[in-house]
């Protein structure tokens, strides 16, 4: 009897330390729900809901495998969780302006958004938002088509973001892993799981990369770095722009009341994104079958 006890409550566990990963749609879904939740609170133009969910699903996406290791005790994991964080709030800085990075700092479900209770990891923003499917805002336009192409490590380890807005960027103190307040953020995120001995090193030996996945580009290694380079005048991308005529979106924003959790009715600016998904037309070729004749 003893033993089948033991082999439920290992399945049980087994199934609870799984479960850490979670497939593309459901990154894009928890990266949509916190974006729109902070367009909300920080009144994000329409340019700035874009990037800032792009930034939200490099940061989801990358963590999302790294998290079983985080459960299971793993100090490397730990690390490198905040490594990851600390690159998406430095991302964050160059796309909001000073004010709005310093009342992003100040909620905790916006800037450390990832802690563990019962086992499992979960998002703090549905402390505060309990209805997990209500949006104040459409879907961004690249919703189902971002899939990781502005992280910094495809820019020369160099934020993407850098240098694109005209807005004062904040300039204080903003990472965590080299804070000294690390240790406090960690018991605050991660207080129930029980650090391994000796497990500050990956077992691999290269504790300079972690497996990224995305939905095009399958997996890969991945450098993470947390500098910040100056970016090139003449970077090789080019930014979208939300007035250019020949773009296959629309965007616009307007006020527009909503009502928050608590039924009061709250006048926010709008970011409206119209999604259209054109493909150009191509002229097909009739192939020509050529029957050889052995003489």
């Amino acid at each position: 009897m003893k033993r089948i006890m033991l082999i439920i409550f290992a399945s049980i566990m087994g199934t609870a330390i799984c479960s850490a990963a979670m497939s593309n749609s459901k990154v894009r879904k928890e990266t949509r729900f916190l974006t729109d939740k902070m367009a909300y609170e920080l009144n994000l133009n329409t340019e700035q809901y874009n990037d800032v969910y792009e930034i939200n699903y490099d940061f989801i996406a990358g963590i999302r495998y790294l998290m079983d290791d985080v459960l299971r005790g793993e100090e490397w994991a730990l690390n490198r969780y905040y490594d990851y964080l600390d690159v998406r709030n430095d991302d964050l800085r160059w796309v909001l302006s000073s004010r709005q990075y310093s009342r992003f700092m100040q909620a905790s479900y916006f800037y450390r958004p990832v802690y563990v209770s019962g086992g499992r990891w979960e998002f703090r923003i549905y402390i505060n938002y309990t209805n997990h499917n209500h949006f104040y805002f459409p879907r961004p336009y690249h919703y189902r088509t971002y899939c990781g192409g502005h992280y910094r490590t495809n820019h020369h380890n160099t934020s993407y973001y850098r240098g694109r807005y005209n807005h004062p960027v904040y300039n204080g103190v903003y990472r965590i892993r080299n804070d000294r307040s690390y240790h406090t953020a960690r018991r605050s995120d991660f207080g129930s799981v029980t650090i391994r001995p000796n497990s500050s090193t990956r077992p691999t030996g290269n504790a300079a990369t972690t497996t990224r996945r995305t939905g095009s580009t399958g997996s890969k290694r991945e450098h993470v770095n947390t500098s910040s380079r100056p970016a090139n005048a003449a970077g090789s991308s080019t930014r979208r722009s939300v007035s250019n005529s020949n773009s296959p979106r629309r965007t616009s924003a307007g006020n527009t009341k909503y009502k928050d959790n608590t039924g009061n009715t709250t006048r926010r600016s709008r970011v409206n994104t119209d999604s259209k998904d054109k493909k150009p037309s191509s002229n097909s070729r009739s192939s020509r079958s050529v029957e050889k004749t052995r003489r």
